[in-house]
């Protein structure tokens, strides 16, 4: 079986003036069921990394295939696609639009992809919303909500299309430790109840290593990629 994501010689280059790497050169697979940490000083091209991965950028240079399709033969269409389809995404701050409820914002990528008529998206929404421990706040809109709780809206919303891959870009470093330790259960769960994989970029060094792989990035080029305790 291929890997979920495989990159070679992955690189991402600034073409400014002075041209500057923000990802450099790097090379790894990543299969199902893995739970995996981004780790790395700031500045070091972890989010650049992840936004190449997700689709979000363009790669200058080497090779990215996701869910077994390569990414620079792909439109940008395709490409939309593709993430619609496979790549769930959870950002340090929520993104959930302040105007939808929680049950609305987490229809917005179904109704993108178009699969699921009305009825449907609704018992979807409000299913992956119960089973985050959010039956009672559907109706709420995000400013009703305490950070904890964006954060798992959040999470329900990158599951809606019930994608294999999610990425998390500091999903945890806007929220105490409480929300924090709710937030990573729940990305533990994924990958051990539900078979997801997630890739997560963390400053929390503890929260790394109790995944199953840490991934360690400076100035934009790999420099170790070490199994953990998990």
């Amino acid at each position: 079986m291929s890997p979920l994501i495989e990159a070679k010689g992955l690189t991402r280059v600034l073409p400014e003036t002075v041209p500057v790497t923000l990802v450099k050169d790097v090379s790894l697979a990543i299969g199902e069921r893995e739970l995996v940490a981004v780790t790395g000083p700031s500045g070091s091209g972890k989010s650049s990394l992840l936004y190449l991965l997700g689709l979000l950028d363009r790669q200058t240079g080497g090779s990215l295939s996701i869910a077994g399709q390569e990414a620079a033969a792909l439109n940008e269409r395709g490409r939309a696609r593709l993430r619609l389809e496979s790549i769930g995404f959870v950002f340090q701050f929520h993104f959930l639009l302040p105007e939808f409820t929680a049950r609305e914002n987490i229809e917005i990528p179904m109704r993108k992809l178009g699969r699921l008529g009305a009825r449907e998206m609704r018992e979807r929404a409000d299913a992956l919303l119960d089973s985050l421990g959010l039956a009672d706040h559907r109706g709420k809109r995000p400013d009703q909500l305490s950070g904890g709780q964006r954060q798992r809206v959040a999470v329900a919303r990158s599951l809606a299309n019930d994608p294999p891959l999610l990425l998390a870009d500091e999903p945890t470093g806007s929220l105490d430790s409480h929300s924090s330790e709710q937030v990573f259960a729940i990305l533990s769960a994924l990958v051990r109840e539900r078979g997801k994989t997630v890739v997560a970029v963390t400053h929390d060094v503890d929260l790394a290593a109790r995944m199953d792989r840490r991934i360690h990035l400076v100035d934009g080029a790999v420099t170790s990629d070490e199994r953990t305790g998990g």
